[in-house]
């Protein structure tokens, strides 16, 4: 090795949370690097407010955790509730640059939760929201079986799409980003079909972007042999986009009529 430089670099280990770290602060802070205009996050029938461990948890995993059939595009699998909220407060919560959503369906009231005008219908998420470049991705969609074929899909991504790339000096005001993206794994056909009915654009395939875990080997391909992850599938990933021209250009006036129906 050269006597000009070293290389002190030493991985750090995964943090282990204990069990009332699980569920973030009191009271929870969301430490989201963007202001969150409530009002660009509702219509009568939908509104998308941040996913609250100690609220909303619980439910989530009613839904998901004995169907993880749900999650075979995903490029990860919680296989347990503390593992999905490890995830969450460690790579969501801790991030500024991420954001954890829940989508409550208001045409549903759930007796057992009165007070969250409606029922919990799924989550999303925003990923690698960037101020410098003014780009955010959607991701980690998952809209419950029981909510499928419904307005909730739709609306998630008409209002996230608003949200996102309105003005803010709009009204309801928005972020004023340039590019929002949706990736999706190649064969999630569902995923990209929806993307593709609220005007997102292919952009291209991005190969070899993951490698998998061993429990989802079977949704990827192949590796190369001698590598790092040998013996670990990869996959790649279908990016789509809309852009500040396109909402501009026609997209907004096509979610503003959406969203009025």
């Amino acid at each position: 090795m050269s006597e000009d430089y070293v290389n002190n670099y030493t991985p750090t280990p995964a943090p282990t949370l204990s069990e009332s770290e699980l569920y973030g602060p009191t009271p929870y802070d969301i430490n989201f690097g963007y202001p969150l205009h409530e009002e660009s996050l509702q219509t009568p029938r939908l509104k998308i407010v941040p996913f609250v461990p100690s609220i909303h948890a619980e439910t989530y995993w009613a839904h998901v955790g004995h169907r993880p059939e749900l999650f075979k595009f995903y490029p990860f699998l919680s296989r347990t509730l503390p593992e999905f909220l490890t995830w969450l407060e460690l790579n969501q919560r801790r991030n500024p640059h991420q954001i954890f959503f829940a989508l409550i369906d208001r045409t549903r009231p759930d007796p057992a939760h009165p007070t969250w005008g409606g029922s919990l219908a799924g989550a999303t998420g925003l990923c690698r929201a960037s101020p410098a470049h003014l780009v955010t991705e959607i991701g980690y969609v998952i809209v419950f079986p029981e909510f499928h074929h419904t307005h909730v899909s739709k609306e998630m991504v008409a209002l996230l799409l608003r949200y996102l790339l309105q003005l803010p000096n709009a009204s309801p005001p928005g972020l004023g980003l340039r590019r929002v993206e949706w990736r999706a794994h190649p064969g999630n056909g569902p995923s990209v079909g929806l993307a593709e009915r609220m005007w997102f654009k292919r952009d291209g395939l991005l190969r070899w972007l993951w490698v998998l875990p061993d429990v989802l080997r079977d949704m990827g391909d192949k590796g190369r042999e001698g590598d790092p992850a040998d013996g670990k599938s990869g996959r790649h990933t279908r990016a789509l986009s809309v852009c500040w021209d396109d909402w501009e250009g026609g997209v907004r006036d096509k979610v503003e009529e959406f969203l009025s129906k």
